[in-house]
Formats: structure tokens, C-alpha cells, sequence
């Protein structure tokens, strides 16, 4: 098989992975009736949350009656759509800005003016942390977003970042339920941990939580993050402790997934199926510093070559990267890097490693790289060009490398979001 066939094969499916995950598609079958004596409260975050809206005005418009419906979702920069009843809001991510704040605002505000006669949909997908970003008393923006900076170089995993976000935060960790009852509560979910918790996923604004402001604090001592005093305060006042899953005031609130990075994943599988490749999934929720993962992973590509196998080589999850260059990237393009430099060329061998909601680290624009493309002339071409691969990994520059090898994936906002997809093939 041809290097350009394979790599077709490649965007063949990550586009199935994406599609599988699109909330025109998985939305609509969990939507609730609406209210039939209030208000349909509408609110949400995330990097999908304007396509859910769309979803959502496109089931709700069109009964009869139709319902009355008030809401403001936000989503990240550039990745708006148009809407007809409800607000839609651009805040920034990774790390969250004053846009974050007002969106937050404006979501409490009206989960607080919400009634028993309401019905508040929360329609969530990755990227809310961020999105929805309201610092409890005495925490500034800048001293949240120099935290959330902290973190996100020291290598954390989601996890980890979110623990900290929601001891630090006045609408994550349930508190947006709480602020909606006594309304009756239903989230919509697109996974983007591993795991699938809703706990963790936009860092559980509408559930409980099972962490606590002593592992924040323990969070943050390991991973050496400097804080300024009004955060070391804000941690150890027991008024930011967040309710517990079993919290009495959860009891009108329902949560339900829609669509998981294991669809993701078996939509793809599908595809690779059909195409000819005997399928081998090494996981949908893989944590782990990325060039590591890669190594692990080329050595598994390997494998398969000297066996003779035709072979999908498929995983998820979210990995992550240890900041100590001063180069451009994200965790897919550090992966994909690193997965080149271990195969050094291998024949008959192409990878993909993508972020499914369009953008892979980069300066939160949304016109970002979503990830990168590796083949058996990966090398030869760097070579070629006088690029070192190994020099660009220890520098952190995996957007440089590809930008000068034309092989950066550029998709655009896709408007959902199931995490991390990884893909090999191998054709022997």
C-alpha cells in the first residue's frame, strides 16, 4: 500500500472517531420532555456546548406547544455557532480569562432564578473547566489562571487540575446544582476524561465530589506549584470544601453520558475493519507523560511488522507533557514526535494523533493544530531539512517540527469533544 493511501486511511478514521461523538447526532435521543408548566432553563460549557445547543433548539423549536426557553451556554473562542433562543458565549482555554468569568456569572445567575416549576437542562463537554470559570472569595482571575498555568506545565493529569479547579471555584464541584434547586436538574454529558466520571468531566458542576480540599492541597505540594497567599488561604478555609456525592441537595439532579471517547473508538475500529486491519485497541483511557507513551507504543508497532500483521493500532484518553522547552505543541503532537523518533522510518508504518475536538495545545486559537501525521518518510524528510527530531522533543517543539514537514493536522473547531485519538497502522 501506497504512504498516501495509508495516510488517507488515517484522516478516514479520525473522522469516524469525531463523527461518532457529534452532538447533532448523540444529543437528541436523551433530550427530556420539557416543563409543561415552566420555563426550560438552558445552560452549559464546553467545547461542544454550542453544537448541543443546536441540537437541542432544533428538537425543542419545533413542538407544539413549542416551550419557553432561556439559557446561555459558552464555549471556547471561535468555535461559536448561531442560535435562536439561547445566548452562546466565547471564553478562553486552556487557561480561563475574563470572558470565563462572566460566563460563569451569568450561568449562577440564572440556575439561581430557576424554579420548581423549571426544568434546567445542563448540556456539558470538555473544555468547561476552563469555560466556566468563577474564583471563590478572596482568589483573583490572575491568581486562578497562574495556578491553572502551574499545573498545566508541571506534566498534571486532568485529574489533578480538576481537583484543584473545583476547591478553587464558586459553580464547580456541584455547586451549580445547588444553585438550581430546587428545579429539577438534567445533564448532558460528552466524556472527555478517562473513566467517563461525572465528576471529573468540566469538573462536575452538577454532581458531587468525591475529593477534598486536603487533596488539592496535596496536589499542589507535589507538583511544586508556587501559590500566591490568597490561594494557599482559599484552600485551607473549610467554606470552599465541596459537597459529597451523597449530599441530600443532589437528589433532584440527574446526569447521563451521551457519548464517551470509547465510541470514539469503536467507530473508528469499525472503519479500520472494513478497510482490511485486524483491529487491536490499547485503551480509551490512557494517562501518562506522552513521549512515553509513544516509545511504548512504536515498540508495539513493531511488533506487529515482524509478525507480518495488518494492524489498527488504536488508544484514547488524555496524556500529557512535562514543560521543560520553550518550543510550541500540545500533548498529540509531542506523542506523535516522539512516536517518530522511536520507529526511525520504520517501513509500512503511518500514525495519526489528533485532539477529537480540533485543537492540540497551541495559543487557544481556534485555527490551532489538532494534531500531527507520521510516515516511514517522516525521517528521511527531516533529515533532509537538517531538523533533528530528538533536539525539537527536549526542547518541546513538536508544532515546529511538523509545521516545517507539512504534516500538522489542521481541522478547525470540530464542537465536541471525546479527548485524545490515536491511531497506527501497520502494513506489512
Amino acid at each position: 500500500m501506497t504512504i498516501e493511501r495509508q495516510r488517507q486511511h488515517l484522516i478516514q478514521l479520525f473522522e469516524a472517531a469525531v463523527e461518532a461523538a457529534n452532538p447533532l447526532q448523540c444529543v437528541p435521543p436523551a433530550l427530556p420532555d420539557p416543563p409543561r408548566d415552566g420555563r426550560l432553563v438552558i445552560l452549559g460549557a464546553g467545547k461542544g456546548s454550542a453544537a448541543m445547543v443546536q441540537a437541542a433548539e432544533a428538537h425543542y423549536l419545533d413542538l407544539e406547544p413549542e416551550p419557553e426557553i432561556v439559557g446561555c451556554v459558552v464555549t471556547r473562542h471561535g468555535f461559536s455557532l448561531p442560535t435562536q433562543a439561547v445566548e452562546i458565549m466565547e471564553g478562553g482555554h486552556p487557561v480561563p480569562d475574563e470572558d470565563s468569568v462572566e460566563a460563569a456569572r451569568r450561568a449562577l445567575e440564572l440556575a439561581h432564578a430557576a424554579t420548581e416549576k423549571d426544568l434546567v437542562l445542563v448540556l456539558l463537554s470538555g473544555g468547561a473547566s476552563a469555560l466556566w470559570s468563577a474564583p471563590v472569595a478572596g482568589v483573583t482571575l490572575a491568581e486562578k489562571q497562574q495556578v491553572t498555568r502551574g499545573l498545566l506545565a508541571s506534566g498534571a493529569r486532568i485529574s489533578e487540575i480538576n481537583c484543584v479547579r473545583k476547591h478553587l471555584s464558586s459553580i464547580k464541584g456541584g455547586r451549580l446544582a445547588l444553585a438550581a434547586a430546587p428545579a429539577k436538574l438534567i445533564t448532558l454529558s460528552i466524556s472527555d476524561v478517562p473513566g467517563d466520571d461525572p465528576s471529573a468531566i468540566g469538573s462536575g458542576p452538577t454532581v458531587g465530589d468525591p475529593t477534598t480540599l486536603a487533596d488539592a492541597r496535596r496536589i499542589l505540594d507535589d507538583r511544586g506549584i508556587e501559590l500566591p497567599p490568597s490561594v494557599t488561604a482559599a484552600l485551607g478555609d473549610a467554606r470552599n470544601e465541596t459537597p459529597q456525592p451523597d449530599d441530600a441537595s443532589f437528589a433532584h439532579a440527574e446526569y447521563l453520558l451521551v457519548s464517551r471517547p470509547a465510541d470514539a473508538l469503536n467507530a473508528a475500529a469499525e472503519v479500520a475493519e472494513k478497510l482490511g486491519y485486524e483491529v487491536r485497541v490499547l485503551g480509551d483511557s490512557i494517562e501518562g507523560e506522552a513521549r512515553d507513551l509513544a516509545i511504548e507504543h512504536a515498540r508495539f508497532a513493531r511488533e506487529c511488522l515482524d509478525a507480518g500483521k495488518r494492524t489498527a493500532l488504536l488508544s484514547g484518553g488524555e496524556v500529557t507533557v512535562t514543560v521543560t522547552g520553550s518550543g510550541k505543541g500540545g500533548p498529540n503532537q509531542e506523542y506523535a514526535l516522539s512516536l517518530a523518533n522511536a520507529l526511525s522510518g520504520a517501513p509500512g508504518i503511518s500514525a495519526l494523533a489528533a485532539d477529537t475536538d480540533g485543537t492540540d495545545g497551541g495559543e487557544g486559537a481556534a485555527d490551532d493544530p489538532a494534531g500531527a501525521v507520521v510516515d516511514p518518510t517522516t525521517g528521511a524528510r527531516a533529515s533532509s531539512l537538517g531538523l533533528n527530531p530528538a533536539k525539537f522533543l527536549i526542547n518541546n517543539d513538536s508544532t515546529g517540527f511538523f509545521r516545517a514537514l507539512d504534516d500538522l493536522l489542521l481541522t478547525g473547531p470540530t464542537r465536541t469533544n471525546v479527548n485524545d485519538f490515536r491511531v497506527i497502522l501497520i502494513d506489512c
